[in-house]
């Protein structure tokens, strides 16, 4: 497999979950700007969409979407709990929390890399603080999303959550996202993939 990422992007997540698993897989970065992969190849004839992350597997198929993707790896492994089976009520409450990140976490951060400022930077803050008053009330309960278990629904909220600290998003009153975020950036697989990533 190889995955296309770009540093910082939410592909994060799947680099996170690939180390998870243990599943052999090459990294191939991409420039979001200009579309070209680290290797010169353009972006877009891999994912018409432009964005990462994807994830190219071993067939020549190609998988697009955080969510989606993240579900792929971790059933590659069921083993390693990173997903609840599929056709129960656990696997559902992964769907929902997959979704949620998507829909109301990760793009309501888009502004943020647009360059928004004053008024309309205070107002996409505004946006999100509800959202982290959900997602703070489910983790002053518990350490994962889902629990116990660290799931790749976790990956995609680490991913999306370390946001905050390059665009300079305040969440010191939730206590909770902040715990959260040191608890699984202590993580081997996200050590690891972080490393690789940002390679000193």
């Amino acid at each position: 497999m190889k995955l296309y990422y770009t540093p910082g992007a939410c592909s994060l997540a799947v680099h996170i979950a690939l180390r998870e698993v243990g599943a052999p897989f090459e990294l191939e970065k991409v420039d979001l700007e200009s579309k070209r992969t680290e290797h010169g190849r353009d972006y877009r004839e891999i994912n018409p969409k432009g964005s990462v992350p994807a994830l190219e597997l071993d067939n020549g198929e190609v998988l697009t979407e955080a969510a989606v993707c993240l579900q792929y790896v971790a059933d590659l492994a069921p083993d390693k709990a990173l997903a609840p089976a599929f056709g129960t009520m656990a696997r559902y409450r992964l769907m929902e929390w997959l979704n949620f990140i998507a829909a109301e976490l990760h793009k309501s951060f888009s502004p943020l890399f647009h360059d928004a400022s004053g008024e309309r930077r205070d107002e996409v803050v505004a946006t999100l603080k509800p959202r982290f008053d959900y997602v703070a009330r489910q983790l002053g309960a518990t350490d994962f999303l889902l629990g116990k278990t660290f799931t790749v629904a976790d990956a995609y909220l680490y991913a999306v959550l370390n946001w905050t600290h390059f665009l300079k998003v305040d969440i010191s009153a939730w206590p909770a996202l902040g715990a959260f975020l040191s608890r699984v950036a202590r993580r081997p697989s996200a050590l690891a993939a972080k490393k690789a990533e940002h390679p000193a």
